[in-house]
Protein backbone atom coordinates (compact mmCIF):
# COMPACT_ATOMS: atom_id res chain seq x y z
CA UNK A 1 0.00 0.00 0.00
CA UNK A 2 0.87 3.52 -1.20
CA UNK A 3 2.04 6.16 2.11
CA UNK A 4 -0.47 8.27 0.68
CA UNK A 5 -3.54 5.78 0.77
CA UNK A 6 -2.39 4.64 4.49
CA UNK A 7 -4.96 5.81 7.68
CA UNK A 8 -3.80 5.17 11.27
CA UNK A 9 -5.40 1.78 12.67
CA UNK A 10 -7.59 2.34 15.22
CA UNK A 11 -6.63 1.49 19.01
CA UNK A 12 -7.70 -1.49 21.14
CA UNK A 13 -8.12 -1.40 25.02
CA UNK A 14 -7.76 -5.12 26.66
CA UNK A 15 -10.97 -6.31 27.94
CA UNK A 16 -9.90 -6.82 31.51
CA UNK A 17 -10.60 -4.68 34.41
CA UNK A 18 -6.88 -3.98 34.68
CA UNK A 19 -4.44 -1.57 33.37
CA UNK A 20 -2.59 -3.39 30.38
CA UNK A 21 -1.43 -2.37 26.97
CA UNK A 22 -4.03 -3.40 23.65
CA UNK A 23 -3.55 -4.45 20.61
CA UNK A 24 -4.17 -3.12 16.97
CA UNK A 25 -7.66 -4.43 15.33
CA UNK A 26 -6.96 -4.27 11.80
CA UNK A 27 -4.43 -4.04 8.79
CA UNK A 28 -0.64 -4.91 9.48
CA UNK A 29 0.14 -3.28 6.35
CA UNK A 30 -1.32 0.37 7.35
CA UNK A 31 1.51 1.56 9.42
CA UNK A 32 2.99 4.16 8.04
CA UNK A 33 0.37 7.27 7.82
CA UNK A 34 1.60 10.61 6.82
CA UNK A 35 2.24 13.32 10.24
CA UNK A 36 -0.25 15.60 8.98
CA UNK A 37 -3.06 12.41 8.57
CA UNK A 38 -2.07 11.90 12.12
CA UNK A 39 -3.00 15.37 13.37
CA UNK A 40 -6.07 15.43 11.75
CA UNK A 41 -9.03 15.00 13.88
CA UNK A 42 -12.02 12.77 12.51
CA UNK A 43 -14.41 15.48 13.60
CA UNK A 44 -13.67 18.92 12.25
CA UNK A 45 -13.80 21.33 15.01
CA UNK A 46 -16.89 23.35 13.80
CA UNK A 47 -19.12 20.16 13.18
CA UNK A 48 -17.85 19.50 16.80
CA UNK A 49 -18.92 22.77 18.08
CA UNK A 50 -22.66 22.54 16.52
CA UNK A 51 -23.18 18.71 17.68
CA UNK A 52 -22.58 20.40 21.19
CA UNK A 53 -24.78 22.93 20.48
CA UNK A 54 -27.43 20.79 19.27
CA UNK A 55 -26.63 18.16 22.48
CA UNK A 56 -27.22 21.55 25.09
CA UNK A 57 -30.69 22.37 23.32
CA UNK A 58 -31.92 18.72 23.80
CA UNK A 59 -31.02 18.49 27.13
CA UNK A 60 -32.02 22.25 28.20
CA UNK A 61 -35.79 20.98 26.39
CA UNK A 62 -35.02 17.62 28.85
CA UNK A 63 -34.60 18.89 32.03
CA UNK A 64 -37.32 21.81 31.05
CA UNK A 65 -40.00 19.02 30.50
CA UNK A 66 -39.20 17.79 33.78
CA UNK A 67 -40.07 20.52 36.15
CA UNK A 68 -42.76 21.67 34.22
CA UNK A 69 -44.87 19.18 36.67
CA UNK A 70 -43.24 21.07 39.24
CA UNK A 71 -44.38 24.45 37.81
CA UNK A 72 -48.42 23.60 37.68
CA UNK A 73 -48.07 20.89 40.43
CA UNK A 74 -50.75 22.63 42.89
CA UNK A 75 -53.01 22.62 39.91
CA UNK A 76 -52.30 19.02 39.30
CA UNK A 77 -53.36 18.53 42.84
CA UNK A 78 -56.87 19.90 42.47
CA UNK A 79 -57.36 18.76 39.15
CA UNK A 80 -56.40 15.03 40.33
CA UNK A 81 -57.77 15.52 44.08
CA UNK A 82 -54.59 14.09 45.24
CA UNK A 83 -52.64 14.31 48.51
CA UNK A 84 -48.77 15.18 48.88
CA UNK A 85 -47.20 11.76 48.70
CA UNK A 86 -49.61 11.08 45.70
CA UNK A 87 -48.36 13.99 43.89
CA UNK A 88 -44.50 13.35 44.34
CA UNK A 89 -45.29 9.99 43.03
CA UNK A 90 -45.43 11.20 39.78
CA UNK A 91 -41.87 12.33 40.06
CA UNK A 92 -40.98 8.81 41.39
CA UNK A 93 -42.38 6.81 38.22
CA UNK A 94 -40.97 8.93 36.30
CA UNK A 95 -36.87 8.43 37.75
CA UNK A 96 -37.74 4.67 38.59
CA UNK A 97 -37.96 4.21 34.84
CA UNK A 98 -35.02 6.56 34.25
CA UNK A 99 -32.78 4.76 36.98
CA UNK A 100 -33.61 1.11 35.58
CA UNK A 101 -33.52 1.68 32.00
CA UNK A 102 -30.21 3.63 32.65
CA UNK A 103 -27.84 0.88 32.72
CA UNK A 104 -29.19 -1.11 29.28
CA UNK A 105 -28.45 2.23 27.10
CA UNK A 106 -24.90 2.19 28.73
CA UNK A 107 -24.22 -1.40 27.65
CA UNK A 108 -25.50 -0.12 24.33
CA UNK A 109 -23.87 3.05 24.39
CA UNK A 110 -20.16 1.54 24.66
CA UNK A 111 -20.83 -1.09 21.93
CA UNK A 112 -23.44 0.49 19.04
CA UNK A 113 -24.08 3.56 17.03
CA UNK A 114 -24.84 6.22 20.01
CA UNK A 115 -26.54 8.51 17.10
CA UNK A 116 -29.79 5.74 16.44
CA UNK A 117 -29.74 5.25 19.95
CA UNK A 118 -30.26 8.54 21.39
CA UNK A 119 -32.70 8.84 17.91
CA UNK A 120 -35.11 6.50 19.66
CA UNK A 121 -35.37 7.08 22.63
CA UNK A 122 -35.73 11.19 22.10
CA UNK A 123 -38.88 9.81 19.76
CA UNK A 124 -40.58 7.84 22.69
CA UNK A 125 -39.43 10.92 24.63
CA UNK A 126 -41.67 13.30 22.35
CA UNK A 127 -44.38 10.90 21.88
CA UNK A 128 -45.28 10.05 25.92
CA UNK A 129 -44.43 13.88 26.76
CA UNK A 130 -47.28 15.25 24.60
CA UNK A 131 -49.06 12.16 25.33
CA UNK A 132 -49.75 12.75 28.85
CA UNK A 133 -51.51 15.88 28.41
CA UNK A 134 -54.25 14.43 27.44
CA UNK A 135 -55.13 12.67 30.42
CA UNK A 136 -58.50 12.81 31.88
CA UNK A 137 -58.59 13.08 35.63
CA UNK A 138 -60.32 9.56 36.19
CA UNK A 139 -57.35 8.11 34.82
CA UNK A 140 -54.42 9.52 37.42
CA UNK A 141 -52.65 5.76 36.37
CA UNK A 142 -52.31 6.86 32.92
CA UNK A 143 -50.79 9.75 33.53
CA UNK A 144 -48.05 7.87 35.98
CA UNK A 145 -47.97 4.78 33.53
CA UNK A 146 -47.01 8.01 30.28
CA UNK A 147 -44.63 9.22 32.89
CA UNK A 148 -42.21 6.33 33.04
CA UNK A 149 -42.06 6.01 29.52
CA UNK A 150 -40.84 9.74 29.33
CA UNK A 151 -38.21 8.43 31.85
CA UNK A 152 -37.22 5.62 29.25
CA UNK A 153 -36.45 8.11 26.51
CA UNK A 154 -34.80 10.44 28.50
CA UNK A 155 -32.76 7.78 30.13
CA UNK A 156 -31.53 7.07 26.57
CA UNK A 157 -30.03 10.57 25.82
CA UNK A 158 -28.92 11.74 29.14
CA UNK A 159 -26.66 8.56 29.36
CA UNK A 160 -25.40 8.61 26.15
CA UNK A 161 -24.81 12.13 25.30
CA UNK A 162 -22.10 13.76 27.85
CA UNK A 163 -19.86 10.86 26.66
CA UNK A 164 -20.06 12.09 22.97
CA UNK A 165 -18.66 15.23 24.08
CA UNK A 166 -16.15 13.32 25.79
CA UNK A 167 -15.47 11.77 22.51
CA UNK A 168 -15.01 15.32 20.17
CA UNK A 169 -12.96 17.52 23.06
CA UNK A 170 -10.22 16.55 25.60
CA UNK A 171 -8.63 18.58 28.47
CA UNK A 172 -9.66 22.19 28.81
CA UNK A 173 -11.69 22.10 25.80
CA UNK A 174 -14.32 19.44 27.43
CA UNK A 175 -14.08 20.77 30.48
CA UNK A 176 -15.83 23.99 28.87
CA UNK A 177 -18.45 22.18 26.70
CA UNK A 178 -19.25 19.76 29.74
CA UNK A 179 -19.91 23.29 32.01
CA UNK A 180 -21.82 24.60 29.10
CA UNK A 181 -24.04 20.95 28.43
CA UNK A 182 -24.64 20.93 32.68
CA UNK A 183 -25.50 24.64 32.79
CA UNK A 184 -28.29 23.05 30.95
CA UNK A 185 -29.39 21.34 33.69
CA UNK A 186 -30.41 24.54 36.18
CA UNK A 187 -31.68 26.41 33.63
CA UNK A 188 -34.06 23.97 31.89
CA UNK A 189 -35.24 23.67 35.26
CA UNK A 190 -35.80 27.41 35.74
CA UNK A 191 -37.29 27.52 32.90
CA UNK A 192 -39.11 24.56 33.25
CA UNK A 193 -41.15 26.24 36.67
CA UNK A 194 -41.26 29.61 34.67
CA UNK A 195 -42.85 27.46 31.08
CA UNK A 196 -45.24 25.95 33.44
CA UNK A 197 -46.53 28.19 35.10
CA UNK A 198 -46.82 30.71 32.47
CA UNK A 199 -48.36 28.74 29.85
CA UNK A 200 -51.06 27.45 32.28
CA UNK A 201 -51.96 31.13 33.54
CA UNK A 202 -52.10 32.08 29.74
CA UNK A 203 -54.10 29.57 28.22
CA UNK A 204 -55.85 28.85 31.75
CA UNK A 205 -55.31 24.74 31.56
CA UNK A 206 -52.27 23.24 32.82
CA UNK A 207 -52.27 20.76 29.96
CA UNK A 208 -51.00 23.08 27.83
CA UNK A 209 -47.80 23.60 29.45
CA UNK A 210 -46.86 19.77 28.65
CA UNK A 211 -47.30 20.40 25.34
CA UNK A 212 -44.61 23.56 24.84
CA UNK A 213 -41.67 21.03 25.00
CA UNK A 214 -42.17 17.77 22.70
CA UNK A 215 -43.40 20.75 20.02
CA UNK A 216 -40.27 22.27 20.88
CA UNK A 217 -38.38 18.96 21.13
CA UNK A 218 -39.15 17.84 17.37
CA UNK A 219 -36.87 20.68 16.02
CA UNK A 220 -34.22 18.89 18.56
CA UNK A 221 -34.93 15.56 16.79
CA UNK A 222 -34.54 17.22 13.01
CA UNK A 223 -31.30 18.68 14.16
CA UNK A 224 -30.17 15.45 16.05
CA UNK A 225 -30.43 13.54 12.91
CA UNK A 226 -28.57 15.67 10.52
CA UNK A 227 -25.74 17.66 12.59
CA UNK A 228 -24.63 15.70 15.14
CA UNK A 229 -21.66 12.60 14.65
CA UNK A 230 -21.15 9.80 16.55
CA UNK A 231 -17.50 9.99 16.89
CA UNK A 232 -15.20 7.00 17.16
CA UNK A 233 -14.57 6.32 21.37
CA UNK A 234 -12.13 8.22 22.73
CA UNK A 235 -11.15 10.07 18.97
CA UNK A 236 -9.84 13.11 21.15
CA UNK A 237 -7.38 11.20 23.46
CA UNK A 238 -6.33 9.41 20.30
CA UNK A 239 -5.91 12.43 17.29
CA UNK A 240 -9.11 11.08 16.23
CA UNK A 241 -9.10 7.33 15.27
CA UNK A 242 -10.60 6.25 18.68
CA UNK A 243 -10.01 3.58 21.05
CA UNK A 244 -11.95 0.28 20.71
CA UNK A 245 -11.99 -2.56 23.38
CA UNK A 246 -14.20 -5.84 23.72
CA UNK A 247 -15.50 -6.83 26.81
CA UNK A 248 -18.30 -7.98 28.96
CA UNK A 249 -20.93 -5.87 31.08
CA UNK A 250 -19.46 -8.21 34.32
CA UNK A 251 -15.69 -6.73 33.17
CA UNK A 252 -16.92 -3.37 32.79
CA UNK A 253 -18.37 -3.81 36.57
CA UNK A 254 -15.47 -4.73 38.15
CA UNK A 255 -13.40 -2.33 36.26
CA UNK A 256 -15.54 0.23 37.45
CA UNK A 257 -16.23 -0.87 41.33
CA UNK A 258 -12.16 -0.88 41.40
CA UNK A 259 -12.23 2.73 40.87
CA UNK A 260 -12.63 4.47 44.24
CA UNK A 261 -12.22 8.49 42.94
CA UNK A 262 -15.94 6.98 40.59
CA UNK A 263 -17.60 5.36 43.85
CA UNK A 264 -16.98 8.16 45.76
CA UNK A 265 -17.65 10.68 43.47
CA UNK A 266 -21.14 8.88 42.61
CA UNK A 267 -22.20 8.13 46.25
CA UNK A 268 -21.55 12.14 46.13
CA UNK A 269 -23.72 12.61 43.43
CA UNK A 270 -26.16 10.32 44.62
CA UNK A 271 -26.13 12.79 48.10
CA UNK A 272 -26.77 15.98 45.14
CA UNK A 273 -29.73 14.24 43.40
CA UNK A 274 -31.56 14.00 46.53
CA UNK A 275 -31.18 17.16 47.85
CA UNK A 276 -31.65 19.00 44.41
CA UNK A 277 -34.42 16.29 43.46
CA UNK A 278 -36.63 17.18 46.64
CA UNK A 279 -36.10 20.67 46.94
CA UNK A 280 -36.56 21.29 43.55
CA UNK A 281 -39.92 19.59 43.52
CA UNK A 282 -41.30 21.13 46.78
CA UNK A 283 -40.28 24.22 46.86
CA UNK A 284 -42.68 26.63 44.51
CA UNK A 285 -45.34 24.75 46.64
CA UNK A 286 -43.73 25.39 49.81
CA UNK A 287 -43.45 28.94 49.37
CA UNK A 288 -46.36 29.36 47.80
CA UNK A 289 -48.19 27.67 51.19
CA UNK A 290 -45.53 30.26 52.89
CA UNK A 291 -47.50 32.81 51.54
CA UNK A 292 -50.78 31.77 52.42
CA UNK A 293 -49.75 31.05 55.79
CA UNK A 294 -48.72 34.53 56.43
CA UNK A 295 -51.78 36.05 54.97
CA UNK A 296 -49.83 36.91 51.58
CA UNK A 297 -52.45 35.23 49.38
CA UNK A 298 -55.50 33.22 49.50
CA UNK A 299 -56.38 29.64 49.51
CA UNK A 300 -55.98 27.82 46.39
CA UNK A 301 -59.24 26.02 46.15
CA UNK A 302 -59.98 25.64 42.61
CA UNK A 303 -57.28 25.82 39.73
CA UNK A 304 -55.53 28.17 38.00
CA UNK A 305 -53.80 28.66 41.43
CA UNK A 306 -51.42 31.34 41.83
CA UNK A 307 -48.09 30.41 40.62
CA UNK A 308 -46.09 33.84 41.43
CA UNK A 309 -43.64 31.62 43.48
CA UNK A 310 -43.16 29.07 40.17
CA UNK A 311 -42.25 32.21 38.23
CA UNK A 312 -39.77 33.77 40.86
CA UNK A 313 -38.06 29.70 42.05
CA UNK A 314 -37.53 29.53 38.73
CA UNK A 315 -35.92 32.68 37.54
CA UNK A 316 -33.58 32.45 40.38
CA UNK A 317 -32.74 28.55 39.61
CA UNK A 318 -31.87 29.72 36.11
CA UNK A 319 -29.15 32.64 37.19
CA UNK A 320 -28.15 30.49 40.28
CA UNK A 321 -27.27 27.26 37.55
CA UNK A 322 -25.42 29.54 35.20
CA UNK A 323 -23.45 31.81 37.96
CA UNK A 324 -22.61 28.65 39.89
CA UNK A 325 -21.61 26.49 37.06
CA UNK A 326 -19.55 28.88 35.47
CA UNK A 327 -17.79 29.41 39.03
CA UNK A 328 -17.06 25.94 39.69
CA UNK A 329 -15.60 25.20 36.31
CA UNK A 330 -13.54 28.75 36.65
CA UNK A 331 -12.43 27.43 39.66
CA UNK A 332 -11.56 23.86 38.79
CA UNK A 333 -9.31 25.15 35.65
CA UNK A 334 -7.54 27.96 37.85
CA UNK A 335 -6.42 25.81 40.74
CA UNK A 336 -6.59 22.60 38.79
CA UNK A 337 -3.21 23.37 37.33
CA UNK A 338 -1.54 23.33 41.09
CA UNK A 339 -3.76 21.39 43.12
CA UNK A 340 -4.28 18.08 41.69
CA UNK A 341 -7.79 17.26 43.41
CA UNK A 342 -9.25 20.36 43.38
CA UNK A 343 -12.66 19.02 41.50
CA UNK A 344 -13.81 16.94 44.39
CA UNK A 345 -12.92 19.41 46.45
CA UNK A 346 -14.53 22.49 45.01
CA UNK A 347 -18.13 19.93 45.26
CA UNK A 348 -17.46 19.08 48.68
CA UNK A 349 -17.39 22.97 49.39
CA UNK A 350 -19.96 23.85 47.67
CA UNK A 351 -22.63 20.96 49.36
CA UNK A 352 -21.38 21.71 52.77
CA UNK A 353 -21.49 25.24 52.53
CA UNK A 354 -25.27 24.74 50.88
CA UNK A 355 -26.51 23.39 54.17
CA UNK A 356 -26.77 26.45 56.38
CA UNK A 357 -28.02 27.75 53.87
CA UNK A 358 -30.83 25.47 53.62
CA UNK A 359 -32.04 25.20 57.27
CA UNK A 360 -31.84 29.11 57.23
CA UNK A 361 -34.40 28.58 53.91
CA UNK A 362 -36.92 26.29 55.44
CA UNK A 363 -37.03 28.24 58.62
CA UNK A 364 -37.30 31.85 57.36
CA UNK A 365 -40.29 31.08 54.63
CA UNK A 366 -42.76 31.90 57.79
CA UNK A 367 -41.30 35.46 58.52
CA UNK A 368 -40.08 36.45 55.14
CA UNK A 369 -40.62 35.37 51.91
CA UNK A 370 -37.97 38.12 50.07
CA UNK A 371 -35.27 37.00 52.59
CA UNK A 372 -36.08 33.38 52.00
CA UNK A 373 -34.98 33.98 48.25
CA UNK A 374 -32.00 35.54 49.60
CA UNK A 375 -30.92 32.48 51.15
CA UNK A 376 -31.99 30.57 48.35
CA UNK A 377 -29.84 31.98 46.31
CA UNK A 378 -27.02 31.81 47.58
CA UNK A 379 -27.41 27.53 48.22
CA UNK A 380 -28.44 27.38 44.63
CA UNK A 381 -24.77 29.15 43.73
CA UNK A 382 -22.88 26.47 46.46
CA UNK A 383 -25.04 23.48 44.93
CA UNK A 384 -24.42 24.62 41.23
CA UNK A 385 -20.54 24.59 41.88
CA UNK A 386 -21.07 21.14 41.41
CA UNK A 387 -22.84 20.54 37.83
CA UNK A 388 -20.05 20.78 35.42
CA UNK A 389 -17.19 19.44 37.42
CA UNK A 390 -18.98 16.28 38.92
CA UNK A 391 -19.26 15.21 35.22
CA UNK A 392 -15.81 15.83 34.31
CA UNK A 393 -14.77 13.94 37.39
CA UNK A 394 -16.33 10.33 35.75
CA UNK A 395 -14.77 11.28 32.60
CA UNK A 396 -11.29 11.68 33.23
CA UNK A 397 -11.31 8.75 35.63
CA UNK A 398 -12.69 6.08 33.17
CA UNK A 399 -11.14 5.04 30.02
CA UNK A 400 -12.61 5.85 27.18
CA UNK A 401 -14.64 2.55 26.25
CA UNK A 402 -16.22 2.56 29.22
CA UNK A 403 -18.08 5.62 29.80
CA UNK A 404 -21.39 5.04 29.23
CA UNK A 405 -21.34 1.90 31.26
CA UNK A 406 -20.04 4.64 33.92
CA UNK A 407 -22.32 6.99 33.13
CA UNK A 408 -25.66 4.55 33.00
CA UNK A 409 -24.91 2.67 36.09
CA UNK A 410 -23.69 6.77 37.81
CA UNK A 411 -27.09 7.73 36.84
CA UNK A 412 -28.86 4.45 38.00
CA UNK A 413 -27.26 4.49 41.40
CA UNK A 414 -28.18 8.08 42.05
CA UNK A 415 -31.33 8.11 41.07
CA UNK A 416 -32.70 5.02 42.79
CA UNK A 417 -30.82 6.55 46.30
CA UNK A 418 -31.49 10.51 45.52
CA UNK A 419 -34.63 12.17 43.78
CA UNK A 420 -36.73 8.63 42.41
CA UNK A 421 -37.17 8.50 46.15
CA UNK A 422 -36.47 12.47 47.74
CA UNK A 423 -39.96 13.86 46.54
CA UNK A 424 -41.78 11.16 47.47
CA UNK A 425 -40.09 10.73 51.04
CA UNK A 426 -40.63 14.34 51.71
CA UNK A 427 -44.42 13.76 50.43
CA UNK A 428 -45.10 10.90 52.94
CA UNK A 429 -43.25 12.61 55.80
CA UNK A 430 -45.22 15.89 55.29
CA UNK A 431 -48.90 13.71 54.90
CA UNK A 432 -48.13 11.98 58.28
CA UNK A 433 -46.95 14.93 59.99
CA UNK A 434 -50.47 16.30 58.82
CA UNK A 435 -52.17 13.96 59.30
CA UNK A 436 -51.51 14.21 63.34
CA UNK A 437 -53.46 17.68 63.69
CA UNK A 438 -56.74 18.68 62.41
CA UNK A 439 -56.13 20.07 58.92
CA UNK A 440 -55.32 23.81 58.25
CA UNK A 441 -53.47 25.69 55.75
CA UNK A 442 -50.94 26.66 58.83
CA UNK A 443 -50.23 23.09 59.19
CA UNK A 444 -50.20 21.95 55.88
CA UNK A 445 -46.88 24.34 55.74
CA UNK A 446 -45.50 23.55 58.76
CA UNK A 447 -46.00 19.66 58.11
CA UNK A 448 -44.07 20.51 54.68
CA UNK A 449 -41.80 22.39 56.52
CA UNK A 450 -41.24 19.76 58.68
CA UNK A 451 -40.41 17.36 56.26
CA UNK A 452 -38.20 19.32 54.00
CA UNK A 453 -35.48 18.96 57.06
CA UNK A 454 -34.10 16.00 55.31
CA UNK A 455 -32.76 18.05 52.31
CA UNK A 456 -29.57 19.44 54.41
CA UNK A 457 -28.32 16.38 56.30
CA UNK A 458 -27.88 14.76 52.83
CA UNK A 459 -25.76 18.03 51.26
CA UNK A 460 -23.78 17.52 54.70
CA UNK A 461 -23.04 13.72 53.82
CA UNK A 462 -22.43 14.46 49.67
CA UNK A 463 -19.92 16.66 50.95
CA UNK A 464 -18.08 13.86 53.02
CA UNK A 465 -18.33 11.77 50.09
CA UNK A 466 -16.71 14.35 48.01
CA UNK A 467 -13.75 14.83 50.24
CA UNK A 468 -13.08 10.81 50.05
CA UNK A 469 -13.00 10.93 46.34
CA UNK A 470 -10.56 14.26 46.83
CA UNK A 471 -7.50 11.22 48.74
CA UNK A 472 -7.57 8.84 45.21
CA UNK A 473 -8.85 11.13 42.25
CA UNK A 474 -5.05 11.94 41.60
CA UNK A 475 -3.69 8.39 41.51
CA UNK A 476 -6.93 7.23 39.51
CA UNK A 477 -7.15 9.90 36.78
CA UNK A 478 -3.06 9.38 36.25
CA UNK A 479 -4.09 5.67 35.62
CA UNK A 480 -6.93 5.90 33.44
CA UNK A 481 -4.54 8.77 31.12
CA UNK A 482 -1.38 6.21 31.64
CA UNK A 483 -3.83 3.52 29.82
CA UNK A 484 -4.89 5.18 27.09
CA UNK A 485 -1.99 6.81 26.21
CA UNK A 486 0.47 4.27 26.89
CA UNK A 487 -2.29 2.08 24.36
CA UNK A 488 -1.50 4.54 21.14
CA UNK A 489 1.98 5.82 21.99
CA UNK A 490 3.54 2.58 22.91
CA UNK A 491 2.21 0.76 19.57
CA UNK A 492 3.07 3.60 17.65
CA UNK A 493 6.46 3.19 19.13
CA UNK A 494 7.49 -0.37 18.51
CA UNK A 495 5.56 -0.34 15.05
CA UNK A 496 7.72 2.20 13.93
CA UNK A 497 10.72 0.60 15.07
CA UNK A 498 10.23 -2.49 13.37
CA UNK A 499 9.76 0.02 10.02
CA UNK A 500 12.81 1.73 10.84
CA UNK A 501 14.80 -1.30 11.05
CA UNK A 502 13.24 -3.85 9.15
CA UNK A 503 13.49 -2.30 4.99
CA UNK A 504 10.35 -2.58 3.30
CA UNK A 505 10.02 -5.74 0.58
CA UNK A 506 7.34 -7.33 -0.69
CA UNK A 507 9.17 -10.57 -0.44
CA UNK A 508 10.62 -9.52 3.23
CA UNK A 509 9.45 -10.92 6.33
CA UNK A 510 8.45 -7.61 7.94
CA UNK A 511 5.03 -9.16 8.55
CA UNK A 512 6.59 -12.61 10.30
CA UNK A 513 7.52 -9.69 12.57
CA UNK A 514 4.59 -7.58 12.83
CA UNK A 515 3.10 -10.66 13.81
CA UNK A 516 5.49 -11.67 16.35
CA UNK A 517 5.25 -8.12 18.27
CA UNK A 518 0.91 -8.34 17.76
CA UNK A 519 1.12 -11.65 19.54
CA UNK A 520 3.08 -10.31 22.42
Amino acid sequence: MEPKDERLPRWSLGSGSGLRYGSFVNSLSSLTPKAEEREKPAISPRRAYVAVAVLCYINLLNYTERYTIAGVLPNIQKFFDISDSMAALIQTVFISSFLLLAPLFGYLGDRYNRKYIMIGGLTMWLVTAAGSSFVTESYFWLLMLLRAMVGIGEASYSTIAPTIIGDLFVGTRRSAMICVFYICIPVGSGLGYITGAGVATLTGDWRWALRITPILGVVGLVLLVFLCPNPPRGAAETNGEGVTGESSYKQDLKYLLKNKSYVWSSLGVTATAFLTGAMAFWMPTFLSRARVSQGLLPPCFKEPCNNTDSYIFGAVTVVTGILGACLGSGLSRWFGVRVTNVDPVICAVGLLGSAPCLFITIFLASASIPATYVFIFIGGVLISLNWAVMADILLYVVIPTRRATAEALQISVCHLLGDAGSPYLVGVISDAIRKSKPATHDWSFLSLKYSLLVCPFAGILGGLFFLMTSIYITGDRMAAARLVEGTVNGSLLAFYSLQMVIPYNPDSNRTTFFSALVTC
